[in-house]
């Protein structure tokens, strides 16, 4: 492979598609300087304008779900019906804020001594938005939908894998009518994303990806004081209890543990389960984990697809191989797959030694960790035994314990009897090593607003 810091492979064959050149100095000042020149009139625009340009996206993604999935699909990996799948998500996104923008940042009346006091909502500036790759589209439009139809303006610093599904984005929306500043694409490397946050015309940054990124993006915003909202890594746990439904729940767990083959913030890593019922969610999650058809993630039958690229299945290999010597059993996977591209075997281990990767750490791809509990106590302790919060899953049948976990796991989001999922009407976003702030829901649209306090006496 070519050693170019911007290039798409296909990683369920390893063939170099397209190389990028990286912007230069001038070419990002150039793109700097048009959203800055564009929001003072974009943020002007009446909600009905934005609403029927956001439509229209809304409209071209329904309408080229199909070849936008086969883009995801050749360039990350993901298995084409999820790709055509997210493409569709994407346009419901459109559609609801384009549907609710409006009544979301309606002034908020507060009853004081004053004649009139209120809370009035105004757009901040230039948003630099830092997007990962594993759901190149949909977590891009996370910030699009919201963030567009509030009056922001936005610069793209996609993955350096997914350019040409950062570059048909920017084509979309110019397709719909949006103003060439209102949302570009920066094609710049990871070197080059502090000197565009530190620039006095960008307002504040969002981003999805790595613990490591948002340390570095929320240091970087903090030295020049700047709203940053981050989304980092999850080890979310799977809880299931006895009163559950065994069949639904191992049914979702091997759903839970392979969405987006594996790559997911919010997929299900540590498998919680009673003692009492072990024996046989163990066997029949193995038994469901070892049918997945694995391959070309462009065939319709395939289940499972490749990781995005070599270098993560090498990376999960090794946190697999860590845990195997520390104690930990595996039963059945745990290693690559023998063929060409980037495929690692749907994996599940038990016996998870503390000192392992498996037990804290979020190992992305197909591999699942097994704990096996005595009482809904152990069960919460160990869920929250890690230095993520992104969301939760618990199954049970018993209101007492439904109640429990809702309140006692330390996560953003917690899903009962049913898969942790992202949703443009709910809140998205963690707490403690998952980072802070909010994606979607009412709260992401105003976490780059100013809240204006106005007093009329």
């Amino acid at each position: 492979m070519v050693d170019m810091a911007i290039a798409s492979v296909n990683p369920a064959t390893g063939e170099l598609l397209r190389i990028f050149e990286p912007l230069s100095e001038s070419q990002i000042e150039a793109k700097i300087q048009i959203a800055a020149s564009t929001f003072p009139k974009f943020r002007k625009l009446p909600f009905a304008d934005r609403a029927k340009m956001m439509s229209k996206a809304a409209d071209i993604l329904e309408a080229e779900k199909d070849a936008l999935g086969a883009l995801m699909t050749i360039e990350m990996g993901k298995t084409l019906a999820s790709a055509v799948a997210e493409a569709a998500k994407c346009a419901t996104a459109c559609r609801y804020y384009a549907e609710n923008a409006e009544r979301f940042l309606a002034d908020e009346v507060v009853v004081t001594s004053a004649s009139r006091s209120y809370v009035h909502y105004q757009p901040l500036g230039v948003i630099l938005v830092v997007m990962p790759w594993n759901f190149p589209f949909w977590q891009v439009f996370r910030f699009i939908a919201p963030g567009l139809m509030a009056g922001n303006v936005g610069l793209l610093k996609h993955a350096s894998n997914v350019p040409q599904c950062a570059l048909k984005i920017e084509e979309i929306l110019l397709r719909a009518g949006f103003p060439d500043g209102a949302f570009q694409t920066l094609l710049i490397g990871a070197g080059q994303v502090d000197r565009v946050l530190t620039d006095p015309r960008i307002a504040a940054a969002t981003l999805t990806g790595s613990e490591g990124a948002g340390i570095q993006v929320g240091l970087s915003a903090a030295k020049n004081i700047k709203k940053v909202v981050l989304e980092l890594g999850g080890s979310d746990p799977f809880i299931v209890m006895p009163s559950a439904n065994l069949d639904d729940a191992v049914s979702t767990a091997v759903k839970a543990r392979i969405v987006n083959n594996g790559q997911s913030c919010i997929a299900a890593k540590r498998f919680i389960v009673a003692e009492q019922i072990a024996d046989e969610f163990e066997r029949k999650f193995v038994s469901g984990m070892e049918a997945l058809k694995v391959g070309d993630p462009m065939q319709p039958e395939t289940e499972l697809g490749p990781l995005a690229s070599a270098d993560a299945v090498a990376t999960l290999q090794a946190d697999v191989q860590k845990t195997v010597a520390a104690g930990a059993r595996v039963l059945t996977g745990g290693k690559p797959v023998d063929r060409p591209g980037s495929f690692y075997a749907p994996t599940v281990l038990t016996n998870i030694p503390k000192e392992s990767p498996a037990y804290r750490e979020e190992l992305f791809g197909p591999v699942a960790s097994v704990f096996r509990v005595k009482n809904i106590d152990e069960a919460i302790r160990i869920a929250n035994d890690s230095r993520f919060g992104l969301g939760a899953s618990a199954w049970t049948n018993d209101p007492v314990e439904r109640e429990r976990f809702a309140n006692e796991i330390d996560a953003g989001m917690v899903f009962i009897n049913q898969m942790v999922a992202s949703d443009p009407r709910i809140p998205f976003g963690g707490v403690k090593a998952s980072g802070h702030g909010r994606e979607l829901g009412v709260l992401g649209i105003r976490e780059f607003m100013n809240a204006k306090t106005i007093w009329i006496k």
